[in-house]
């Protein structure tokens, strides 16, 4: 029955490529943005719950 419906809609092989081609092109930009990143960047990054943690501890004045 779906195959039948799927059949008599025009041009229904082009979604598939589509939708390879944005999850191809998406991985590559990450992988690319992952190497060309500035290394400082993601060590501010990664410290951030930490910097957060210990520097806002007690902000205003309560216990916790």
């Amino acid at each position: 029955m779906y195959k039948n419906i799927l059949q008599s809609i025009d041009n229904i092989a082009i979604w598939p490529i589509i939708s390879f081609v944005i999850f191809f092109v998406f991985f590559l930009l990450l992988i690319l943005w992952t190497f060309t990143v500035n290394k400082q960047f993601i060590k501010h990054m990664s410290n951030m719950p930490i910097d957060d943690a210990t520097s806002n501890s007690n902000p205003a004045g309560h216990e916790k």
